[in-house]
């Protein structure tokens, strides 16, 4: 038995899941307030998450995710536009951006008190730019301060950074196997173990979307996802196209990094208003959590083997149909040091599209950029993709096209994949259909 530091590396036929239409209400293009404050500390905590651990804990998107939520629920004591995440409330009249960009720094600065300079600046750029009286300003203060205390007090035990242990198996079919030679972790060592039981944002626990299970290994099922990852994900497949090496490598960027810069994005590419933008980074990130967290419940309920020992391994596998390739290797050379299904990438990448779909509306076109990614595990060298952007119809095919670049990288089996997308849609449409949703009349 082994006992494992809490890091992880992120990486990355769905179930039926009803795809919820744009929230109506406020907040949309015409809010009078634009959501500059919003997407300014956006980028701010996330370039500190990524600086200080490369977002290899659940600790920036955990932050940005609490930030957010306190910038909302302060939004919300002034204006109750969509139901808070805790119970804070005030009577206080208050400048909203000042409010907001109070209660950002009011988690940011516990989150990071080695940056407190920086966030510093940020905080005090938006006083600066405040038009209110004197009294409003210093309310806001008070708003904000609060704010942000309520939601950090919510979430004060939430085991974000548990360090279970993991008992190896005995090596068999589909059984998760260590290969430490491919993803350059010490022996021994699995990542992402106490993500299976932290305490989720919105789940009432981990294992409440938990997936399906695989396949068999004999099964039919099984020998087609095999014989398909073996085909297009191997390092000189001759069957992968140039555009499926492209997406390969183009979505491995981290979710919490590409998504929440497609919001900001999309935010002030159409003009989308403070109340919104606030629901909207709140709901983003706090659906990136719990995807992650559902994905390895799912994960180390499984402990199902990657493709990567299959194939090397698949003369011992019971299964006729398969053929080993004692030298196979996938187009990056890499594979990720945590069992295989269903696919984490996939999880989160369809729950943050679920959130921007219900904003922006699900069949809204975009174009979405990411500019360079790591070229095989964490740490090694960035490649500049070429192009830089692509372009999709609607955030579900995007979110399908994220997960499927798992197979091409040759890191997960299409079922692995599948599921992922079905367990993200599922967390997202959760979120967005019983988590900060527009209030009634009377309510607050």
């Amino acid at each position: 038995m082994n006992k494992l530091p809490f890091v992880i590396v992120l990486t990355f036929a769905c179930q039926a899941c009803s795809e919820p239409q744009a929230s109506p209400g406020p907040g949309t293009p015409g809010d009078p307030v634009a959501a500059d404050v919003v997407v300014a500390w956006n980028a701010r905590i996330l370039e500190v998450a990524e600086d200080e651990d490369g977002f290899l804990t659940l600790k920036g998107v955990r932050s940005a995710a609490l930030m957010h939520l306190a910038m909302h629920d302060a939004l919300m004591s002034l204006e109750p536009r969509f139901r808070s995440f805790s119970s804070f409330d005030s009577n206080l009249p208050a400048d909203p951006v000042v409010s907001a960009s109070e209660a950002a720094y009011g988690v940011a600065v516990v989150q990071y008190p080695d940056r407190a300079g920086l966030f510093d600046e940020e905080r005090g750029r938006w006083v600066a730019e405040s038009t209110s009286d004197s009294a409003l300003d210093a309310n806001a203060r008070i708003v904000g301060a609060e704010a942000a205390a309520a939601v950090l007090a919510l979430r004060a035990n939430d085991t974000w950074d548990t360090s279970p242990s993991y008992d190896w198996h005995p090596m068999g079919p589909g059984v998760y196997a260590e290969f430490n030679e491919h993803s350059g972790t010490p022996e021994g060592f699995v990542f992402g173990a106490g993500w299976a039981i932290a305490t989720p944002f919105m789940l009432d626990a981990p294992s409440q979307f938990r997936s399906p299970p695989p396949p068999e290994i004999q099964s039919p099922e099984y020998t087609r996802a095999f014989d398909e990852v073996k085909a297009y994900g191997e390092a000189t497949s001759a069957v992968r196209t140039p555009d499926q090496a492209h997406l390969a490598m183009w979505w491995k960027e981290f979710v919490e990094k590409s998504h929440n810069r497609l919001a900001r994005e999309l935010v002030d590419r159409r003009g989308t208003g403070l109340y919104e933008a606030a629901r909207l980074f709140a709901l983003l990130n706090m659906s990136v959590v719990d995807g992650y967290v559902a994905s390895f419940d799912s994960k180390f309920h499984y402990n199902h083997w990657r493709p990567y020992t299959a194939i090397r391994w698949a003369s011992n596998d019971g299964n006729p149909d398969t053929e080993e390739d004692a030298s196979w290797t996938n187009l990056h050379d890499h594979t990720y040091a945590f069992p295989s299904y269903p696919s984490a990438h996939g999880t989160v990448c369809a729950a943050a599209m679920m959130v921007m779909g219900d904003v922006f509306g699900q069949q809204t076109p975009f174009e979405m950029t990411i500019p360079e990614v790591e070229s095989a595990g964490p740490g090694s060298p960035l490649v500049s993709m070429d192009p830089p952007s692509r372009a999709f119809e609607s955030f579900s095919q995007a979110a399908e096209e994220c997960s499927a670049s798992r197979v091409y990288l040759g890191i997960h089996f299409r079922y692995d994949s599948d599921a992922g997308t079905a367990l993200g849609r599922n967390v997202g449409a959760m979120a967005v259909r019983e988590f900060l949703v527009p209030v009634g009349d009377g309510e607050r």
